[in-house]
């Protein structure tokens, strides 16, 4: 299986290919500057793998929610180069992404993430760890006020994500003693997505082209709630 992922969600940029169980991968943190490296890194990728579109099985992308200017070139992406080839598409949440990072790099079996969406909100999801080794979502994803994040179940959850340190007293205050841990500093990566993505080919989650949208999971998105 060959899945080329990338993500533009947040300030992170990267990109992932997956050859079977090799990865090949970039990343860099260069908030603003997305629609300039996206390509370029596609690029260098396929040719360090020796790969080319054509040879593609699926393409996957970080679909939100996160920067709203991120997850359009995300998704532009994502339309673009799928139809160019007439590849199926697999959106792979952030807030998964996020999750899943956590569980390949600090084994985490519970995972709690935040990311920071402005105006007094964060985007919120919480996860658990199958016997795959990838997450499953527990609950829904949301957009809330910290102070009224829906509460998951149980106890030695870790925190994860922007959110944890743009509001960490509001969303520490309400985790309460079911907090275990934090790891404010975690963004989203494509080879997270593109893990989370050969799962949901192999059980047939696939789009066309032109379905690849962006989540933004906030509606109003120019003023401030009242």
């Amino acid at each position: 299986m060959k899945i080329l992922a990338f993500d533009t969600s947040t300030e992170a940029c990267s990109v992932a290919l997956q050859t079977g169980s090799d990865f090949f991968s970039r990343y860099t943190v260069e908030p603003r500057q997305h629609a300039k490296l996206i390509l370029p890194m596609l690029e260098e990728v396929l040719m360090e793998a020796q790969v080319a579109l054509s040879d593609l099985d699926a393409l996957a992308f970080g679909c939100g929610p996160g920067s709203f200017t991120g997850v359009r070139i995300a998704a532009a992406t994502a339309q673009g180069i799928a139809a160019s080839v007439k590849l199926a598409v697999i959106p792979v949440s952030s807030l998964a992404a996020i999750a899943q990072r956590e569980v390949d790099e600090n084994g985490s079996q519970k995972i709690a993430c935040a990311i920071d969406a402005r105006m007094g909100e964060v985007y919120w999801a919480c996860y658990r760890q199958n016997d795959k080794g990838t997450v499953m979502l527990a609950g829904e994803e949301c957009v809330t006020a910290p102070q009224l994040i829906p509460l998951p179940e149980g106890a030695s959850w870790t925190g994860a994500g922007t959110g944890w340190s743009a509001y960490k007293a509001p969303l520490t205050s309400r985790m309460g003693a079911a907090l275990s841990a934090i790891n404010a500093g975690l963004l989203p990566n494509a080879t997270a997505i593109a893990k989370l993505a050969a799962e949901d080919f192999r059980q047939g989650k696939k789009i066309p082209a032109e379905q690849a949208l962006p989540v933004y999971l906030r509606n109003q998105v120019a003023h401030k709630p009242a």
